[in-house]
């Protein structure tokens, strides 16, 4: 079953990243230990994608370096 976009949005600001807010449904995270921003798109409460689950968990990853 798939996680909810909020678990991962709740994982990125555990991790220390910053939402730069975005235009509709797309909410942008930086952090200063990671080269890129990560996009999350959706609903709060709808299904994440299989991607968007792949790319925090790199972000989180990056970010403990």
């Amino acid at each position: 079953m798939p996680r909810k976009i909020r678990d991962l949005i709740s994982d990125l600001l555990k991790a220390g990243f910053i939402d730069r807010g975005g235009k509709g449904d797309h909410r942008n995270f930086v952090h200063p230990n990671v080269t890129k921003p990560i996009t999350i798109s959706g609903k709060e409460g709808g299904d994440a994608k299989h991607y968007q689950e792949k790319s925090v968990r790199l972000a989180i990853e990056e970010a403990k370096k």
